[in-house]
Parts: C-alpha cells; structure tokens; sequence
C-alpha cells in the first residue's frame, strides 16, 4: 500500500475520464449512442496500449544498443531486474543532449527502456542506478497500460468535442435529435480540457509511484533525488522543443522535456520537482505521514 494512496486517486480518476466519455454519449441521439462511445473508448484505449512500445522509441529516434556499447546501463538494469524477479527489457539510446530516460511496452515482456546521451552524460552511476529503478517500475506497476488508457480516452474525448463543435454550429438533422446548441458548444469546450487535466493528473500519480517503488527497489531514495536535481537544471540548459510527436510522449520521461515556460504547472504531466525530491528525502529519513 502506498503511503500516499496514489492507486485510489488513479482509480478515482480514471472514474472521471470514463465518466466524461459516458457523458458525451448520454448527450448526443438523447443517449442512444452510449454505447459505441464506450465501444471506440476501449478499442482506441487497446491499440494505443499494444502500440506503446513503439511511440516514445521513433519520438526520440531511439536506437537499441548492446552491451558492449552501454555496459553501465546493461548492468544496473540487469541487477535491479533480477532484484525484482522480473525480466530485462530492451535497452535504448536516444541521440539527444536533452537529458531524460523513459520506459515503454506494453507488458514486462515486451518493454525497453530509453535513456538520452544527455543523462547518461550528466549523471554519476548512483544516480543513474535511481534514475533506471523508476523506470523500471514504470514497467512493474504497469504504469504504460495505465498511461495508454488515459492518452486513448482523452484522445477520443477531444475528437468528440470537435464533432460537437461542429454541431453546435452547423446544426443536426432534426429539433428531435439535435441537443440544446449552447449544452454542445460548452461540452465541446469543457471535456476535452477536463480530460487533458484528469490525464495530467493521472500522469503526476504515477510518477510519484515510480519514485517511492523505484527508491524501495534500489535502497538508495537520495540517489534519486540527486539526479532529479540535476535533470531539473539539465533541462533548463537543454530542452526539447514541445512538437506533437514529442508532447504525446513527454508523459513516459522521468523529467518534463519542456521549459518552463512551455508548459503550465497546472497541466504538466509531472509533479513539482521540488515534491518530489521532498518526498524522496523524506523516505531516507523515515515513513512520510502527509
């Protein structure tokens, strides 16, 4: 049990998220179409899921390397795997100076774990052995299922909203079918952005999930702190530019890619750095009772 019963929120909000594509449906044909709303949630949600180890990898122009090439990623992660008696996942370098790490796949099977050239220059071993017991947790917690599902819906809401747009403007085929117009237009505006929020918030979860499991696992909290210090300055020097292909994966990083000023705190994908080095060293101190 978490201490901070992240898995209660997560499930509370995914409650919000289905609750919004449910709505949207109830609203449109007088909720005829509740149904197939549901239908295209779970069939965008499952080709999102299987294809997850495939987004964040051609985003960040990822190659796989071998051990001779990466003998210190080959290392940890081979330690820490059988630590948790789990399997090695596929290693990956990404040929950029922005220093970041994700985990993708949609299963402990068939997952990989990515660093930057730009991390695996910055940070010491012990830090990098913190960095890469997140990431491996993110796999164990099955936190890409997670992630996937929430992307597709709140994918799908947003589609929605368009189409609702659209019909607040242009009308339906008769009064009988039609919605009121002005219920339309603020559903259209309100649910794709409440969905992007629950998103983001089911992100920032997750991500102070991997932190407290990935601390347990190597035994070494501080040495996670001291890296997320050192990303938060290193993606201040270096960061990414915010395109689509990016954006969509910024979620899976251990670190937000994007200057500040790119993103909101309200809807970044990640926690306050400042929490989440509060929290690790808390862990080192003893059981965190906020």
């Amino acid at each position: 049990m978490h201490n901070h019963f992240n898995g209660l929120k997560t499930a509370a909000l995914f409650g919000g998220i289905w609750a919004l594509l449910l709505g949207l449906g109830a609203l449109i044909g007088n909720g005829r179409f509740i149904w197939l709303f549901a239908l295209i949630g779970v069939a965008t949600t499952f080709y999102g899921y299987w294809n997850s180890d495939k987004l964040a990898i051609k985003a960040m122009h990822a190659y796989p390397v071998s051990e001779a090439q990466a003998p210190a990623m080959y290392r940890i992660v081979r330690e820490l795997s059988t630590a948790a008696g789990k399997p090695m996942p596929r290693l990956y370098i990404s040929p950029t100076q922005a220093p970041n790490a994700f985990a993708t796949g949609r299963n402990p099977q068939n997952a990989a774990v990515c660093c930057t050239e730009g991390i695996l220059g910055l940070l010491d071993e012990r830090e990098l052995r913190g960095v890469l017991g997140h990431e491996l947790m993110h796999v164990y917690n099955r936190d890409i299922l997670t992630s996937s599902v929430a992307a597709a819906i709140a994918g799908v809401i947003t589609s929605i909203g368009q189409m609702l747009m659209f019909t607040s403007m242009f009308g339906g085929s008769s009064d009988e079918d039609r919605p009121n117009p002005l219920a339309l237009l603020a559903m259209s505006l309100l649910a794709p952005m409440a969905a992007m929020m629950i998103q983001m918030a089911i992100s920032r979860t997750r991500e102070y999930d991997a932190d407290e499991d990935g601390a347990r696992l190597t035994g070494d909290p501080l040495a996670l702190a001291s890296a997320l210090r050192k990303l938060e300055q290193g993606v201040a020097r270096a960061p990414l530019a915010p395109q689509q292909d990016i954006v969509n994966a910024s979620h899976m990083m251990i670190a937000s890619p994007f200057r500040a000023q790119d993103v909101t705190r309200f809807l970044s994908t990640h926690p306050p750095m400042e929490q989440r080095i509060a929290r690790l060293e808390t862990m080192a101190g003893g059981p965190h009772r906020g």
